[in-house]
């Protein structure tokens, strides 16, 4: 049986998680929706990280969330979006309603098969299917100092896994977008706290790892003291098309 706890981990820490994970940059929306989009589908939207970078160029932006608390808090933010309770293998919009579905650091809670075969079924003929990953940047010293605290699986997922979908959808089409996002040093330890991996950790031992990271923060002098910390991201954009 398939260990769901980490993909259900994420309400017990929605603070955390809205405080300290990253927005996407605009131009990651931009090339899997065009302006004036019908209708787009957010799956697995969290607390609308994704979801409110598409509220510009559709026409309606639906989102869909399994943990109930990330869903209220979405609700909460965005109260223009519909929310629906829903997974990626079971998507609650009728055949071939949506111009575009994306899965916006989701998709590896996804089974690959069941999930491509479900958003076949949601998009109409020639949609597109978005999968997006913002993976930390280690090349700067601290941050690769953090990641050795920290392990990043959705890099694995991005870097070593193919295809990433399966049928009805051919080959998809990838693309990179670099940026940096400059939060306080609260929200970067917020942000480590609401990873999966940490959060299902006994108390003493994620204590311990956000302790161990505060302590690369206050002795690598690009982040001691410093107000806030720059932190780099590649945005990994796939694109793919239903047939």
């Amino acid at each position: 049986m398939t260990d769901d706890r980490p993909a259900r981990s994420f309400g017990s820490a929605v603070d955390a998680y809205e405080r300290g994970r990253p927005g996407y940059p605009d131009a990651v929306a931009a090339a899997l929706v065009p302006d004036r989009t019908p209708l787009v589908v957010d799956v697995g939207a969290g607390t609308g990280k994704f979801t409110r970078t598409l509220l510009g160029r559709a026409d309606e932006v639906v989102a869909v969330e399994p943990d109930p608390a990330m869903r209220s808090r979405l609700v909460d933010l965005l109260p223009t979006v519909r929310a629906l309770d829903g997974t990626g293998e079971a998507i609650p919009l009728p055949d071939g309603s949506a111009d575009v579905v994306t899965f916006a650091q989701s998709w590896h809670w996804v089974d690959r098969d069941a999930g491509a075969a479900e958003v076949a079924r949601v998009l109409r003929p020639g949609g597109t299917l978005g999968l997006v990953w913002n993976v930390r940047d280690e090349t700067r010293p601290w941050a690769a100092r953090v990641g050795m605290i920290v392990a990043q699986p959705e890099a694995r997922t991005v870097q070593q896994e193919q295809p990433l979908v399966g049928a009805p959808f051919g080959a998809g089409v990838h693309d990179t977008v670099r940026w940096t996002h400059e939060q306080d040093r609260d929200a970067f330890l917020d942000m480590i706290a609401s990873r999966s991996s940490v959060i299902l950790m006994p108390e003493d031992e994620r204590r311990a790892v956000l302790d161990a990271v505060r302590q690369v923060l206050d002795e690598d002098p690009e982040t001691a003291g410093c107000p806030t910390i720059p932190v780099d991201y590649v945005a990994h954009v796939h694109r793919y098309v239903r047939p």
